[in-house]
């Protein structure tokens, strides 16, 4: 990376944003201290806001930011975990939210068009009141944009029989620094003509260029879905019961495990149904037609006889009530601390429990609690450690545990992250090996030539 960014900006790069921005620009201090942070609550230095509502605007500001050498640090909605918005230099945050279009939702070609700052639940609503559906479902969906999940190819809850952001992104449009606005794909679902260049924007944080729109792949919306939450004495054997499932040719739509910590959580911040003898929770949807959800979930149901405790649900209003229980569990953790770092990694599902467990002793050895829980169907795991920043111990302590957490998931043959990406919290060259992490900086520095685009972030 270049290294030689400006520091601040002078009256005349002052001006140029203005003109070019109008109202969509900021410079005061108290404004931009939101624009400094994400979810991560790390804090960066901001010189400005800028918030563009085309594409020439866009176009514009990059071919002046590459000119004068400016650090450009794309940003959603902020909800990053990994400190993906957060400017590790001083330079300009450029929010996409100004960018909010649905462009089209198209029920003959299965196809949706929008520019990357619509919001991910609303989009799809307007996807399912057309019959249609786009899986991508991070759990902050309601508070993510479309655009954000590119950037860390978003996993979530249906990731296990839908797959990833990636699985949907056809087409991208998107602007390099010196103003290149470049298209890749289209609205073909099927097209195999040269490298597929739109995918490397996906997963990659921000560092190859600005989105400027997005071709989405659809598929058509479930008519039906059934849940269930299951209690066992332990995760060793809601993990078990797990397994009969997927052996039993049982594919659900999602997965989510909770272990004995965060029933003990969930248990001192609000009310819960299951008895005491239940210390690990399962919880599990099946969608598809009316006809087929019945007999898929009573499948279900036969491979979960070993449970202790069960809570069932069809549609929507009862679903909702279970899963609230899965919704809590962030919320409900900082009984452990007021400060966070949350870890997601991902490991083969066949290793699952055994990370779990060697994730718990790694913490107790240093004197902390894991609260562990997640998607069991694709291995991934939501490893939170909660402390006090107030006290040195505590955070060296933790941040000593989160880098143990990460060497350990490697040992399993996993990975860093699943979903969140690598932001500036995690040291990727833990796994890349050096020629691939080399490579892939070779591909950066072919878009970025100068390095301004989210410097020190992803690889």
């Amino acid at each position: 990376m270049s290294g030689e960014y400006i520091t601040a900006l002078t009256p005349e790069h002052k001006k140029f944003l203005v003109d070019l921005f109008g109202d969509g620009v900021a410079f005061d201090p108290e404004v931009l201290r939101v624009y400094a942070s994400d979810a991560s609550l790390k804090v960066g230095a901001v010189l400005a806001m800028v918030r563009p509502v085309g594409v020439e605007q866009v176009c514009e500001f990059m071919r002046w930011a590459e000119a004068e050498n400016v650090a450009v640090h794309p940003r959603g909605r902020g909800t990053s975990l990994s400190g993906g918005c957060v400017p590790t230099v001083p330079g300009i945050v450029v929010s996409m939210l100004g960018m909010d279009r649905i462009l089209d939702i198209s029920a003959e070609d299965f196809v949706a068009v929008i520019e990357p700052g619509v919001n991910t639940a609303r989009f799809q609503a307007e996807c399912e009141k057309l019959g249609l559906f786009y899986p991508p479902d991070p759990a902050s969906g309601k508070a993510t944009s479309v655009g954000g999940n590119v950037a860390t190819c978003a996993g979530g809850l249906r990731a296990v029989k839908y797959g990833v952001t990636r699985d949907y992104v056809i087409g991208v449009e998107a602007v390099l620094p010196g103003g290149k606005l470049l298209k890749f794909g289209g609205r073909s679902h099927k097209d195999v003509i040269g490298l597929d260049m739109g995918r490397l924007f996906v997963g990659s944080e921000g560092t190859l260029g600005i989105i400027t729109k997005l071709i989405l792949k659809l598929i058509p919306k479930p008519e039906a879905s059934a849940s269930v939450l299951v209690g066992y004495p332990s995760l060793d054997a809601a993990l078990a019961s797990m397994s009969k499932v997927f052996a039993a040719g049982i594919l659900p739509c999602a997965v989510e495990f909770m272990n004995e910590t965060v029933l003990e959580i969930l248990g001192k911040t609000g009310d819960v149904p299951w008895p005491q003898a239940v210390k690990s929770l399962l919880l599990f949807q099946v969608d598809g037609s009316r006809g087929t959800v019945p007999l898929e979930n009573a499948r279900l149901s036969q491979q979960l006889n070993d449970a202790l405790w069960r809570m069932e649900g069809v549609g929507k209003e009862e679903e909702d009530n279970i899963w609230a229980y899965r919704r809590r569990v962030s919320a409900a953790s900082y009984v452990l601390g007021p400060d966070r770092i949350g870890g997601d990694m991902a490991v083969p599902r066949g290793s699952l429990l055994k990370a779990v467990r060697r994730f718990e002793e790694i913490a107790a050895s240093n004197g902390k609690r894991l609260i562990a829980f997640g998607h069991a169907g694709d291995g991934n795991i939501h490893a939170n450690l909660h402390y006090d920043a107030s006290d040195p111990d505590d955070t060296r302590r933790t941040e000593k545990t989160h880098h143990e957490l990460d060497a350990a998931a490697l040992e399993f043959g996993g990975s860093l992250s699943g979903e969140h990406g690598a932001g500036f919290l995690k040291d990727v060259s833990k796994q890349l090996g050096k020629e691939e992490h080399s490579l892939m900086r070779g591909v950066r520095r072919i878009f970025d030539p100068r390095g301004i685009l989210n410097p020190g972030k992803g690889y």
